[in-house]
């Protein structure tokens, strides 16, 4: 209640001075990070960004080791080919030096961020939803930081493997540019974090009795589908293994975002009587 009446006594001037702050603060924080990141960017990119182009990037000899065992991994990962990154135009390592410079301090100050974000909006609420906002950042967090390492250990290096060793013709000498290089490191990268966001979207449109977990099981089986082809377009290499890779985390996510949403009353009375039923008869 405290909470409540100092949010009814703050005027729209101090909602704007907290938002300043809470801005300059996010800046501040992006900025010297940019900075740290621009400093550090050599072993950053050689060690990190890099290492999915070198035969010893941790999936490729996970991969290998096993395909020793079981012959049912794909080739491009155990008969590696070195594929070659140039540098085309006179100012593109700069300028992908203070981009990515930008997106490693966006990257590592998300939590700050979200703290930032929480701290903001945390005095308008009341104990109860103060509890639940605490969790949907928390998880939010955690769940984006899981899926960008989806995206580097796992849908990058294949996607990577697949795309640099595919040849439409033997004439045709495969180089890769460091700007497309980036881009789908990045793009990849960051649309798992989103991607592994699901959950905590489902929840909250459930929150908003937008969405109701009959949802989920009525379309369980077009998911499967479209899932399917999702995890053939991210690996298009037609084994069956590598499209299972990809598929199993993207259901996973499925089936724990139906979790996280709320039934309708509903679908509770009917799953009442189905046991009631079940133990009767």
């Amino acid at each position: 209640m405290a909470n409540q009446s100092r949010e009814a006594e703050m005027s729209f001037w101090d909602h704007l001075e907290d938002l300043r702050w809470t801005l300059f603060r996010c800046i501040i924080a992006l900025v010297v990070f940019t900075v740290g990141g621009f400093i550090c960017m050599r072993f950053i990119f050689n060690e990190i960004i890099m290492w999915p182009t070198e035969s010893g990037f941790v999936l490729y000899q996970v991969f290998y080791k096993l395909s020793r065992i079981l012959p049912i991994f794909p080739a491009f990962f155990t008969d590696f080919e070195q594929i070659e990154i140039v540098n085309i135009k006179l100012v593109s390592q700069f300028m992908i030096h203070l981009t990515t410079s930008f997106w490693v301090a966006l990257l590592l100050t998300f939590p700050y961020l979200m703290y930032e974000v929480w701290k903001f909006v945390s005095p308008a609420l009341y104990d109860h939803e103060k509890k639940n906002v605490r969790w949907v950042f928390s998880f939010g967090t955690i769940m984006f930081f899981i899926g960008c390492a989806v995206g580097y250990f796992l849908v990058f290096p294949m996607a990577f493997r697949f795309l640099g060793g595919y040849h439409l013709s033997e004439q045709i000498v495969q180089q890769v540019s460091i700007e497309s290089y980036m881009e789908i490191f990045l793009s990849l990268l960051f649309v798992m974090g989103l991607v592994f966001e699901m959950p905590l979207v489902c929840w909250l449109f459930s929150q908003l009795g937008l969405l109701k977990r009959s949802f989920f099981n009525k379309y369980r089986r077009h998911a499967v589908v479209g899932l399917l082809v999702v995890a053939a377009v991210i690996t298009p290499t037609g084994d069956p293994f590598t499209l299972a890779v990809v598929f199993f985390p993207l259901y996973g996510l499925y089936e724990l975002s139906a979790f996280f949403v709320k039934k309708a009353p509903k679908e509770d009375e009917d799953e009442s009587t189905d046991i009631v039923k079940h133990e009767t008869g």
